[in-house]
């Protein structure tokens, strides 16, 4: 082989995210995907987003998941802002993109262009609505393991149907591109995973301290890392903080009141970190709970939560609705 292009190839290798890369992180966020008024993506401001987890020590971010309205999204988009995102910050953040699908079909095609674009590994849900057998679950993830780091996304309260432990077990054992599963069940099945030597991540931000500490979770994919990625990140790293995990759980609490990203569209709205641009059938918390949510700010203390503008609570009329876009 020419030497030039020897050279190439160990530069490629030196940028290839291997699947301990990814079981290793901690700290992952959810991003929120912000728009424009005509309901477009506003870059600008999801850019600084990102850049405000990366400052405070977040180490991956998954795009175009339940909280990015990924389901909101053409494939299109979905692919483009998994480029974009890695485009812009893949040297400093590991990108987990959203290419998960009920139909197989999708789910290949969409995960073969998210690692054509360069992100650094897979979120795949189980087939939802339609649901399948347990055979059908492992036939469709084996289906997209074979394609990159994966980590599988199991929320039976938003799919209909729990990924039950033997189908984890059973791809553990098959694809070496299993990275971990986050698992939003709980604790008792986190319990069960990490007593298996399997990686999993907390998908439940009241319960990420414990199964953390206690369990031995790889961590959390977080929510509430958007708003206030510092105190998430020591909850993390900075070991047992019973009083740290009470000091947010109001706020958890609050996010969750109705279905996420509902809470987080309507409380980064009001930090004014993004414009309060709601892509329907999303629309804002009422003024009760936006008053409610600048009260836990003054609680915990601002200096927690990202951004830098003006808390304020904003009026049913500020906030723009958009059902086509």
């Amino acid at each position: 082989m020419p030497l030039l292009r020897r050279e190439e190839k160990e530069r490629e290798r030196e940028h290839v995210t291997s699947v301990e890369d990814i079981k290793c992180l901690r700290l992952i966020t959810a991003i929120k995907t912000p728009y424009l008024p005509d309901g477009r993506f506003d870059l600008e401001a999801y850019d600084d987003l990102v850049n405000m987890q990366i400052e405070n020590g977040v180490e991956g971010i998954i795009v175009g998941g339940t909280t990015g309205e990924g389901q909101l999204m053409s494939w299109d988009e979905h692919i483009m802002l998994i480029g974009h995102t890695v485009n812009c910050f893949g040297g400093k953040i590991k990108v987990i993109g959203n290419t998960g699908s009920n139909s197989t079909r999708e789910a290949i095609h969409a995960s073969e262009q998210g690692f054509a674009v360069g992100m650094h590994a897979a979120l795949h849900i189980n087939p939802y609505y339609g649901k399948t057998s347990v055979a059908g679950m492992i036939s469709h993830f084996s289906s997209v393991l074979s394609m990159g780091p994966t980590i599988i996304y199991n929320v039976p309260s938003r799919t209909g149907q729990d990924i039950p432990p033997p189908v984890i077990q059973t791809l553990v054992m098959q694809s070496s591109n299993f990275a971990g599963i986050k698992e939003c069940v709980g604790n008792d099945r986190v319990k069960l995973y990490t007593g298996k030597n399997i990686v999993v991540w907390s998908g439940n931000d009241d319960e990420c301290h414990d199964s953390r500490w206690d369990l031995g979770a790889a961590g959390v994919i977080s929510v509430a890392s958007n708003l206030i990625p510092g105190l998430m990140h020591e909850l993390m790293f900075g070991g047992k903080n019973p009083n740290l995990t009470a000091k947010v759980l109001p706020l958890i609490r609050w996010l969750f009141k109705e279905p996420n990203p509902i809470g987080l569209n309507t409380a980064l709205a009001q930090l004014g970190v993004i414009r309060p641009v709601f892509r329907l059938p999303y629309v804002p918390l009422p003024v009760e709970e936006r008053q409610a949510f600048v009260r836990l700010v003054n609680q915990i203390g601002r200096e927690h939560f990202i951004g830098d503008k003006m808390l304020e609570v904003l009026n049913d009329d500020d906030f723009i609705l958009v059902g086509r876009y």
